[in-house]
């Protein structure tokens, strides 16, 4: 899948991205556009260190596989450790999630992601304000977080030392006035000094899942019902589609028809539709 180019008047750039300080004058993206959060859908960007614990992947892999199936779009930044988990475990439960590079599409790092890069990209899609053959740099990866808080409505830093780069991306996530939240850890060996040091500053502290959804405000299950979400199909106007996905009528109505073909929704009425039971709408 070769990059394309995406304008910032494109129909499909991010309005989060549109408004925060510095947006990019165009993103290069592999995969699907329209895949990209839209206001009113929920998005949490889920960060940490590359050297993470157990414990750290674990509690990273569980609330990304909750809130995938519950429709929340996962962002992260493709890195090694909290990052690759949090992407690997919307993936696993059927979600979608966005990735943003430190480097150009056709550069990607690190390397041995390019196939995690692939699954992303089939089902969401990976990003970098940078022309695809753009090697990776230093300087780009803290430039890489700005654009990671912004396309979320809050943070979770799951595990950062004093000097992180999950840091970076929750000072950037506190300019935009967007909420950090920050899961505790043990205090010996400082793994968590920098989650620590942002509680004292004011971040919040959440242990888990139901923290996260209540203080983000989120409320979900109804038109983002969970892959394995029990019970009956979700049934939605296009007005409450147009609303909810932030689309134009016309654009609402042509992903809508995308979805029917596949199989992922039916039309119940001139202009009321249902998804499959037990499926995300997207």
């Amino acid at each position: 899948m070769a990059p394309s180019a995406l304008p910032r008047d494109a129909a499909w750039f991010p309005r989060r991205l549109q408004q925060i300080p510095d947006a990019p004058a165009s993103l290069w993206y592999e995969g699907d556009p329209s895949r990209l959060p839209a206001p009113a859908r929920p998005s949490l960007a889920v960060v940490g260190t590359r050297a993470a614990t157990r414990d750290a992947l674990e509690q990273t892999r569980e609330v990304a596989d909750r809130l995938a199936r519950l429709g929340v779009v996962i962002v992260s930044g493709l890195a090694r450790g909290i990052d690759a988990v949090a992407h690997r475990a919307a993936l696993d439960a059927g979600g979608v999630t966005i990735a943003v590079l430190g480097s150009g599409l056709d550069c990607l790092y690190p390397p041995e992601h390019r196939e995690l890069a692939t699954r992303i990209a089939a089902t969401g899609a990976v990003l970098s304000e940078y022309p695809p053959d753009t090697p990776p740099r230093l300087w780009m990866f803290p430039r890489r977080n700005r654009l990671v808080a912004g396309l979320a409505d809050a943070v979770l830093v799951v595990e950062a030392p004093e000097r992180s780069g999950a840091l970076i991306t929750a000072g950037a996530a506190g300019d935009q006035g967007k909420e950090v939240f920050v899961m505790p850890g043990r205090c010996a060996g400082g793994r968590n000094r920098g989650g620590h040091l942002l509680i004292r500053d004011g971040a919040r502290l959440v242990e888990g899942v139901d923290d996260i959804v209540a203080d983000a405000g989120w409320q979900l299950g109804t038109l983002w019902p969970g892959k394995d979400a029990p019970g009956e199909a979700a049934e939605f106007s296009l007005d409450e589609y147009t609303r909810t996905s932030g689309l134009t009528v016309s654009e609402a109505l042509a992903r809508l028809l995308e979805l029917e073909l596949a199989g992922e929704v039916t039309r119940v009425g001139a202009s009321r539709f249902r998804t499959r039971a037990g499926r995300m709408l997207t």
